[in-house]
């Protein structure tokens, strides 16, 4: 029985990355007034869905026990994106730092960190259950 499938590597992913975004905002926040500075976003969900859709894709038939498995699947060459934020308005200092957005961002990530959570204890509560059955 393999437990890493997609559904726990892809949550896994998640929660790396929301965590990262999180840093990133927490970060833009910080220097709100600091003058010249460029907000940075982070854009994982593209990784993400190239990671759901190279998954599958990039894993080699191993079956024989002289071969490797060197195809790594998606998940594991994922980068997400971080750059400056073109959107937001410049201030006469040159800041890009929108406080209002950032503190809004930085609450619909953490529901969506906490929702990933939820999601991942899950799938390990059905993994408990499936094992305890078994015996």
């Amino acid at each position: 029985m393999d437990i890493n499938d997609k559904t726990i590597d892809a949550l896994r992913a998640s929660l790396n990355f929301r965590q990262m975004r999180q840093k990133i905002i927490a970060s833009n926040i910080a220097n709100a007034e600091t003058p010249s500075y460029k907000a940075k976003k982070v854009d994982f969900e593209n990784a993400l869905q190239r990671a759901l859709n190279l998954d599958e894709r990039q894993t080699l038939n191993v079956e024989d026990g002289k071969h490797y498995n060197v195809g790594g699947g998606g998940f594991d060459n994922l980068t997400p994106e971080i750059y400056e934020a073109s959107d937001g308005v410049v201030k006469e200092n040159g800041n890009t730092v929108d406080k209002e957005a950032e503190m809004a961002e930085m609450l619909d990530n953490n529901i969506l960190y906490n929702a990933s959570v939820q999601l991942l204890n899950k799938k390990l509560g059905l993994l408990k259950y499936a094992i305890a059955a078994d015996k």
